[in-house]
């Protein structure tokens, strides 16, 4: 069935290509059963190893979320290098560290308070469609602002930590951009929550 076979990789892109091996990678694998699921991660961890050890993780990655079935037992594993995400596999294989698909994810996003100087930098660099959501968002801004959510992020000026008409918006588009991001992934988002501004960009990713 879907998700017991040998990986067939890889399923790339120039978007995914481009991604460099070093920023957070979610791994995700799934199988019809418990056990089913643990063999699964350890054929996947088996194939980084030795077959696939040179493929890029982002292709691994990006073919799991897209390619493959989404059955009922599953687990993430999150890992910004081929290693880690090796180990956090072979950690799957044990009974306490295997997460059922069952309820499905709910985002929580916060309120004022989480921003700090540098903040999505990284993201803005590699992720498309992160950077594309932020664009979306700063462009419905742009009739209530003088300023630009992305010029702000990406500036040496960190004064707007301090602006309470800055951070706000900031705040908000940017958890808009990370739901953006991990529905792209393929996360089984049933729920979301906020508080304060992130109760705007909840209801945003919710399709508000």
């Amino acid at each position: 069935q879907p998700g017991l076979s040998e990986p067939q990789m890889p399923l790339s892109s120039p978007a995914s290509n481009a991604v460099s091996e070093n920023v957070p990678t979610p791994v995700l694998v799934s199988g019809g059963s418990r056990a089913a699921l643990q063999g699964q991660a350890q054929r996947l961890a088996d194939w980084l190893e030795g077959a696939g050890r040179d493929v890029p993780l982002p292709d691994v990655a990006r073919t799991l979320a897209l390619s493959r079935a989404a059955l009922d037992h599953r687990a993430v594993v999150v890992g910004d290098s081929r290693e880690s995400v090796i180990v956090g596999l072979r950690a799957a294989m044990v009974d306490r560290a295997v997460i059922s698909g069952a309820g499905g994810v709910v985002l929580v996003f916060p309120g004022q308070g989480w921003q700090w100087a540098g903040m999505a930098r990284e993201l803005l660099a590699v992720s498309p469609v992160f950077a594309d959501r932020l664009a979306e968002c700063d462009e419905a801004l742009a009739a209530q602002v003088d300023w630009s959510v992305t010029d702000v992020l990406l500036g040496d000026d960190d004064g707007w930590l301090s602006r309470v008409d800055v951070v706000q918006p900031v705040l908000w588009a940017t958890m808009v951009s990370l739901g953006a991001l991990w529905l792209s992934w393929g996360v089984p988002v049933t729920g979301v929550v906020g508080h304060s501004q992130g109760e705007v960009a909840a209801a945003c990713v919710a399709g508000g």
